[in-house]
């Protein structure tokens, strides 16, 4: 699996302004609420099934990144997005680092395998350092979907 199959490029945000946990889980799938890849009458049910993932453990999964997820019936298909805070975001992560790279994920109950495979693909791209070192200078959406697309394409080590 790539990130074009679920990175939807116009929820891309390249300075988050939130500086907690939730408030950044709002701005990223806020994101995607704008881009219409969740419906607005979904959003609250959304980040409340994000945030109860949280509480199970934090998806912040050290070096300065988290991968935010959750299963939810009102998406078909499985929807994601890219946030980067400058400032990093204290998110409880498992080395205690502030969070900079957040990948949000958001899957239909019935397809656990793609919500595997996203969250497989997103944790080898970030093993690659120069990779992250690069999304975390990136300073607009289309730089981030750039690198995302260098990626898919192989062109870092990982």
């Amino acid at each position: 699996m790539k990130f074009a199959d679920f990175v939807n490029t116009d929820a891309i945000q390249a300075e988050l302004e939130a500086d907690d946990k939730e408030g950044v889980i709002r701005e990223i799938a806020g994101g995607l609420l704008k881009a219409g890849a969740v419906a607005e009458d979904e959003f609250e049910g959304i980040v409340q099934a994000i945030m109860k993932r949280e509480e199970l453990g934090s998806t912040g999964i050290g070096r300065g990144v988290a991968v935010p997820h959750t299963k939810h019936p009102s998406v078909d298909r499985l929807v994601g997005t890219v946030g980067v805070s400058t400032e990093g975001v204290d998110f409880d992560s498992l080395d205690g680092e502030k969070v900079h790279l957040f990948f949000l994920l958001i899957s239909p109950p019935d397809r656990p395998g793609d919500h595997l495979r996203a969250l497989e693909n997103i944790s080898r791209q970030l093993r690659d350092d120069t990779f992250c070192r690069f999304l975390k200078q990136s300073k607009t959406p289309q730089d981030i979907a750039q690198l995302l697309e260098e990626a898919d394409n192989n062109q870092f080590g990982s």
